[in-house]
């Protein structure tokens, strides 16, 4: 019997509705709308498209977006003061810095130098800290695992006591899922590229969640019967046949998985539109500390 389709495209929609509804209500009692600053440095392809669909979603739920490119030879100092002039700015709520940066840029001290109350992608070493830690919770979850979990409630998982495998340890994806799947008390295996017999830990998991970057990689004989299999993976690949030349797949290998898993996102149309629900959802609360005072 084949999986059940987790539909991300339907639960970001309407997450965005209630981000629309939340932001109108905001704005009309407070005066306050908020508001997201994307910083892109160089000419990256993929991530000035990425850049744009974030403004876009941006716009259409009424949030502020403050677009700041700056050229790939740009300095860390330069870097550093746009990001410093953002965290003074009360118009904006949440910074975004697209990742990858140029090498010759320190990445972690530019992501560790935006605001904590303003680290929408959950990227601040505070925030990491707090999600590691028992009993702590970060004012901000990294918003790819964060999606991935929500997805993972709508299709009805039960966390407690289940065997969680992540594949991949990225400080984007990988490990930040495995914390948030520690705190629902699941036991947690995260692989890499030295673990061994790779597809007999996989079949051991009633929750896998795939974010290697290799396109097609998790078999059928991979999964346990009636998983829970998240895909965060998106892999260009060749296809003649295809308009373009080419298509998109995730880590997964759907259509052979689909007849193994209970439940299987789709990639794309899976990972990807929750990942920008969830930055929403975390400008807009960046709002909400302010008006809370908490900031």
């Amino acid at each position: 019997m084949s999986a059940t389709l987790i539909d991300g495209k339907a639960v970001a929609a309407r997450i965005r509705e209630q981000i629309a509804t939340d932001v109108a209500r905001m704005e009309a009692e407070h005066g306050v709308r908020p508001g997201l600053a994307a910083v892109l440095v160089g000419d990256n392809p993929a991530s000035q498209s990425y850049v744009r669909m974030k403004r876009k979603a941006c716009d259409q739920v009424g949030i502020a977006s403050f677009g700041h490119n700056l050229p790939a030879d740009a300095t860390q100092e330069e870097v550093e003061r746009l990001v410093g002039e953002l965290n003074a700015d009360p118009q904006v709520h949440g910074i975004l810095v697209q990742l990858p940066l140029p090498k010759h840029l320190d990445e972690e001290r530019i992501l560790s130098m935006i605001s904590l109350h303003k680290d929408v992608d959950g990227f601040h070493p505070v925030n990491i800290g707090r999600l590691a830690m028992k009993g702590r919770d970060p004012l901000f979850i990294p918003c790819t695992p964060h999606g991935a979990m929500v997805l993972l409630e709508e299709a009805g998982a039960t966390f407690e006591g289940a065997n969680a495998v992540v594949l991949g340890r990225s400080n984007i994806v990988g490990l930040p899922a495995a914390l948030l799947l520690i705190h629902r008390n699941a036991t947690v295996t995260v692989c890499h590229s030295r673990t061994k017999d790779l597809p007999a830990v996989c079949r051991e998991a009633d929750i896998l969640i795939a974010a290697v970057g290799r396109p097609e990689m998790v078999k059928a004989d991979w999964v346990k019967p009636g998983a829970y299999v998240i895909d965060v993976g998106s892999n260009q690949v060749d296809d003649p046949a295809s308009e373009k030349g080419y298509r998109w797949v995730g880590d997964v290998a759907f259509d052979e998985v689909k007849e193994v898993a209970g439940a299987l996102t789709p990639s794309p149309g899976g990972v990807g539109p929750m990942t920008i629900a969830m930055l929403l959802k975390n400008t807009l609360r960046g709002a909400e500390l302010v008006l809370s005072g908490q900031v």
